[in-house]
Formats: C-alpha cells, structure tokens, sequence
C-alpha cells in the first residue's frame, strides 16, 4: 500500500483537490450549515465562518499524514467548493479504506457525486493500492444507496439500529468493493 496522500484528481466535471481556507463560505453556502445534508451522515452543523475555520483547520492540518485522503469538490464550471469526499477510515496494515461523502442539495441528482466517488475508487485502487474499499450508509438515504450501487459497490449486510437519528435507530448498510472486482469490471468496458 502507498501512502501518497491527498493528491489533485480531475474528472470530466470536476475538480478534486485539498481543502483551503477560502473555500469556508462556499462549505457554508452549499453544505455544513444545512442540517438536511449533514444529519445524513452524522456530522455536526457549522452556522458561523469561524467554525467552518476549525473544521478548516483540522482538514488542512491533517495533509502533514500522508494516509489522510480528503477532498474539496470543485465544480469546474463554476469553481465553487460544492461538497466533499474521503477516505475516513484508512487501514494500511490490511490495505482498506472507507469512503464518505457529502453534496450541495442543489447539485445532488446531476450525477456529481456518482463522479467524484468513481474517481476516488480509482485513486484508491490505483494510486494507494488498497485492495477492498468501503462504503456506507443510513437505510433511509436513497440518493446515497443510489451513487453506491451506480458505482458498483456490493451490499456487504447490515448493522441494525447502528445511529440514534430523530428519536429512532437506523440501520446502517455496509457495501464493498475488492480490487480484483475493479479490476474485472475495467477490463469489461
């Protein structure tokens, strides 16, 4: 496994790159200030510049580790700092890592996030030789479970009533991908 870190990654789209503190007001304007988007994975809601310049810190300090893998998603067209996707969990003596992720509502169901995480697969797979790569979600988050099985990952099993969510447990579905299976599906295109 390499640990090379976060390094630039371009799609047709987008741009994937390292969080910078200018980028708090677009994270303020689109995502961690709408309780819709971060109450789907768990995250707390930021309503000030000077806690999303925490939030900042943490991201930007956390480049110095070379397995920490996190990105700003960059909207090509527009350059706005639309949403973000990680490895968040990064196991180097087994060689995997989870991703999770996050989108604007109002660039969610245009086929962004299918994007970025079929990227960010591809770096794992390639780039940081993982060999399997995790993903999850709330049993209620359709559009996620959608981006998940668009991008080929298989449903792994379930961890029942796993997050305490608006005064009810919530299930939470597990869903992989080994290399040898991003392999094969490559050779398929």
């Amino acid at each position: 496994m390499n640990s090379i870190g976060t390094k630039a990654v371009i799609t047709e789209r987008l741009l994937l790159r390292k969080f910078m503190y200018n980028d708090a007001d677009d994270m303020l304007k689109y995502w961690v200030s709408k309780p819709e988007i971060q109450y789907m994975y768990s995250e707390p809601i930021y309503t000030t510049k000077e806690q999303v310049n925490e939030l900042l810190n943490k991201y930007i300090s956390g480049y110095l580790n070379n397995n920490i893998y996190r990105w700003a998603i960059i909207e090509s067209k527009s350059q706005k700092c639309i949403g973000q996707i990680a490895y968040f969990l990064v196991d180097t003596k087994n060689h995997f890592a989870e991703i999770e992720y996050c989108i604007g509502t109002d660039f969610q169901r245009k086929g962004y996030m299918t994007e970025a995480v079929n990227a960010i697969i591809k770096y794992g797979f390639k780039e940081i030789e993982l060999n399997k790569i995790q993903i999850s979600t709330k049993e209620m988050n359709i559009p996620s479970k959608r981006v998940i099985e668009k991008c080929g990952f298989i449903y792994e099993g379930t961890s029942r009533e796993y997050f305490y969510f608006e005064g009810k447990y919530i299930d939470r579905l597990y869903f992989s991908m080994l290399k040898s299976e991003y392999e094969n599906k490559c050779r398929e295109k």
